[in-house]
């Protein structure tokens, strides 16, 4: 799930992008407030971190704008602004979560799945599609009932599908979601996981829309 992190104090910053890693979350961070705006317009995130206090343009004036423009990536506000006429604010303004410093980063990531999978019109962290259960929490799969290893990418990749299920997604989509920047994908690389993904689930698990690009049946339902 790749995460676009605006804050401007490189300690936090440091440790937020670490601390959200480790949990699964790929980071890409800027540090103002008209770098964020820029990174949103350009799609791809499955969800923003946005601190308000940014250099060049505060962190409300970009949320504004990115509303004013209907973008819909899901912002969760993450800012020492606790007063409830900026809660009321931020929240008015388009925010899905205002929540203040300093956070634990557990809870961080549980907000952030959350805003994910509301995004995508889920109920339930876990998602199922046939005999095949994602449960994005704990990064586990199973087939039946029983446990499948995944790579990260694999994974990764798996769970764009299930959130996407119906929806065709072209190999540029997919890159644009599971590579943050500085990443060299190779030509071929979504190809790969998919083969490996049909090899280790099932085989008519992920379909090909030839010319389009990979998809799930909208059977892919919340567990």
């Amino acid at each position: 799930m790749r995460i676009l992190l605006a804050e401007d104090d490189t300690m936090l910053g440091d440790g937020l992008c670490a601390g959200l890693r480790q949990l699964g979350f790929l980071v890409d961070w800027v540090r103002d407030g008209v770098a964020a705006e820029r990174e949103l317009a350009s799609g791809g995130y499955a969800a923003a971190v946005l601190d308000l206090g940014l250099p060049l343009k505060d962190g409300l004036e970009v949320l504004k704008t990115l509303r004013e423009r209907r973008i819909a990536t899901p912002v969760l506000v993450l800012t020492a602004r606790d007063a409830v006429p900026d809660r009321v604010r931020g929240l008015d303004l388009g925010a899905d979560d205002y929540v203040i410093k300093p956070v634990d980063l557990l809870e961080l990531g549980a907000r952030l799945r959350s805003l994910v999978r509301r995004s995508h019109g889920q109920m339930s962290d876990s998602l199922r599609c046939g005999a095949v259960l994602l449960e994005p929490a704990s990064r586990q799969v199973s087939l039946s009932g029983e446990p499948v290893p995944l790579s990260m990418r694999e994974f990764d990749l798996l769970h764009v599908l299930f959130l996407n299920a119906g929806r065709v997604l072209s190999r540029e989509q997919l890159e644009q979601k599971l590579y943050s920047w500085g990443y060299e994908v190779d030509s071929n690389a979504i190809e790969v996981h998919i083969h490996h993904l049909r090899r280790k689930l099932l085989p008519d698990l992920i379909q090909t829309v030839r010319g389009v690009g990979y998809t799930v049946p909208r059977a892919a339902e919340s567990a």
